[in-house]
């Protein structure tokens, strides 16, 4: 039997039906977008020839006394994990060409565009309730003063459990739905089952109430959008009948704390450099990052339905999945860099971060089993594979470390060694690298990985009117300073958390969910040692090697931060706008001059938290 929502509109069922990942579905003739050979040659082209040159070096430096089976496979970890460090700095290079050339991607000037029917879907989970509607509230509000040309209703689909936090959520929703502007409706359903789990919550919607919509905009439980970000993705859905998803960049906001606002500058200053790359050669085979953007209803329904992989293993990331097979399906999915006002908020804390990376790494790890769907375009397994890739990354760096620390400062330190007077009967290997050449090898390395970094903020150092959002151009080089040695202090303690999350989605088969912390707090130090006891085991062993002479003074920067992992934990709790002095909180435009919807939502979650909490407690959140 059904079950009655009363608080949602009569049902409109649209047909949804799991994909066989086996077959190539039919692809109905679409006209599609020129497919840009030109950028898609500017992006790797440069990345393959860089990572060649590489590897030439060092297998010059290797093949010195011939090359043996482990010199083969260092070397081939060592070009695998280059090339993707090399296609960072390329995309960064095909969007300063596409700035230079005047190329605006993926935008248009709409020439036809009719009214569409909009639904805004917000799915939560045990989310603080005050957050979540004071969020739509000022949403709605900034939508409704636009006057815009399409239909919208909003629907908060809840599989929250926890009963307490289901009952403050309706008397948000009824305090909601009475201020909320007449022309736009708002509608809340709670399923009684949280059946497979987001991806469930938005399929539900699709059957029972999706017809009625030809456009729904996905958000998250802290995403925030403006209404003229909202209006310019129907528009631009409506202007383009062979788009199925348009993505916006989202931006970070609400950053309090030291790790949050390193982030949010990163996103800000640099992010924007790598997403304007993106969008120009991937085109019309774009990838969804589950919130912040709008999805043709029908086209989802009819190509984006996933099944259970094999033993009933739900797929986890879905959003890139989704993208592919509308892909498939012959549908655009394009990305949309430069629409302003899309926001989301980020973890505080480096554990809060840390958590919510696990789950991700699983889900993008079980992309390797979905390469070969049948069907998919060449570029949309290049995304399901880069996002496996992002997180091999770890454990393939760790390896070099490893190696790099056997290695020791010369032949005398060298663990790896073989045919030697002690024990004639292994070869030599290998040579031992010296001083300069471990300093030009980490000056490489660190010069690709700071690159996209470097190119974002000469760009906006070289540009007075840029510069002056940032606070002028001391606050902006100081901002980017003290970004750029928190990321050079943080790295190596997420190399091994990432490391941990690769072997813990092999070996297992969950893991354990929880709402994401939106708040700042910090963690006590019992806590930040069982989360950081291996970083800082690894560090400590690793000192003791240094102090010994027997491991390369250039690992000093890697060793301090897994032995300081524990402390650097804790510091990624403090309150940025309180403890530390203004040149080193990484102000940025959001900080300085806050967006107007930014206020307001803040506004709207304090006076529903006021009201809510008047009435009865609210939950530990």
């Amino acid at each position: 039997m059904t079950p009655q929502h009363p608080h949602m509109p009569p049902r409109a069922p649209l047909a949804m039906e799991a994909q066989n990942l086996r077959a190539r579905p039919h692809r109905p003739q679409r006209k599609g977008g020129r497919t840009p050979l030109l950028w898609r040659l500017a992006l790797f082209a440069p990345a393959l020839v860089g990572t060649a040159l590489m590897v030439q070096a060092l297998y010059g430096w290797f093949a010195g006394q011939g090359m043996t089976g482990l010199e083969w496979a260092l070397l081939c970890m060592i070009g695998a994990t280059f090339v993707w460090v090399t296609l960072s700095v390329s995309t960064v290079g095909v969007a300063i060409a596409g700035l230079l050339a005047r190329e605006r991607a993926q935008m248009r000037t709409p020439t036809d565009v009719r009214p569409i029917d909009v639904a805004l879907l917000v799915p939560i989970c045990n989310e603080v309730p005050w957050d979540v509607f004071g969020n739509a509230a000022a949403m709605l509000d900034d939508l409704a003063n636009r006057k815009g040309l399409h239909r919208y209703n909003l629907f908060i689909l809840s599989d929250t459990r926890d009963p307490e936090i289901a009952a403050l959520e309706e008397a948000a929703f009824i305090r909601l739905r009475v201020s909320t502007p007449p022309q736009i409706a708002v509608h809340y359903r709670r399923r009684p089952r949280n059946t497979d789990k987001k991806v469930g919550n938005l399929v539900d919607w699709i059957t029972g109430w999706g017809a009625a919509h030809e456009a729904m905009v996905v958000l998250d439980a802290d995403s925030l959008m403006t209404g003229r970000a909202i209006e310019r993705l129907a528009t631009e859905l409506s202007a383009d009948p062979e788009a199925g998803l348009i993505q916006t960049f989202p931006m970070l906001i609400g950053a309090r704390t030291l790790f949050a606002r390193m982030q949010q500058f990163s996103n800000i200053a640099y992010g924007w450099l790598l997403a304007e790359g993106l969008a120009l050669w991937s085109r019309s085979e774009g990838n969804y990052w589950g919130h912040n953007a709008i999805i043709r209803t029908r086209a989802f329904a009819t190509s984006a339905g996933l099944p259970h992989l094999r033993k009933g293993d739900l797929i986890l990331s879905h959003d890139f999945v989704e993208a592919g097979l509308l892909r498939r399906a012959g549908w655009g999915v394009r990305f949309l860099p430069r629409v302003s006002g899309s926001f989301e908020e980020t973890p505080g804390t480096l554990i809060d971060y840390v958590l919510r990376d696990r789950r991700w790494c699983r889900g993008n790890l079980q992309h390797l089993r979905l390469l070969g769907t049948a069907g998919l375009h060449p570029v949309s397994r290049f995304h399901l594979f880069h996002g496996a890739v992002a997180y091999l990354l770890s454990p393939a760096w760790f390896v070099l470390l490893v190696f790099w620390a056997l290695l020791g400062v010369d032949a005398e330190t060298n663990v790896i060694r073989y045919f030697n007077e002690a024990n004639p009967l292994f070869p030599d290997w290998p040579p031992a690298m010296s001083h300069i050449d471990s300093a030009v090898f980490l000056v490489i390395m660190y010069a690709m990985l700071l690159t996209p970094k470097l190119t974002g903020a000469v760009a906006i150092a070289a540009t007075p009117k840029a510069a002056r959002v940032y606070g002028g151009h001391g606050a902006f080089l100081a901002a980017f300073a003290t970004e750029v040695l928190l990321s050079i202090a943080y790295a190596p303690v997420l190399m091994i958390q990432q490391t941990k999350a690769v072997l813990r989605a092999a070996l297992t088969r969950s893991e354990s969910w929880a709402p994401q912390r939106r708040g700042a707090e910090g963690y006590p130090l019992r806590t930040l040692i069982a989360f950081h006891w291996l970083e800082t085991g690894l560090g400590l062993l690793l000192l003791s090697g240094l102090a010994a002479g027997l491991i390369s003074l250039w690992l000093v920067p890697i060793i301090f931060s897994l032995v300081l992992a524990v402390p650097l934990s804790a510091l990624s709790a403090l309150d940025v706008g309180g403890r530390l002095p203004a040149l080193l909180s990484m102000q940025n435009p959001t900080n300085l001059r806050e967006p107007g919807i930014v206020a307001r939502a803040r506004e709207a979650r304090g006076e529903l938290k006021a009201e809510l909490l008047a009435k009865e407690p609210i939950p530990a959140e």
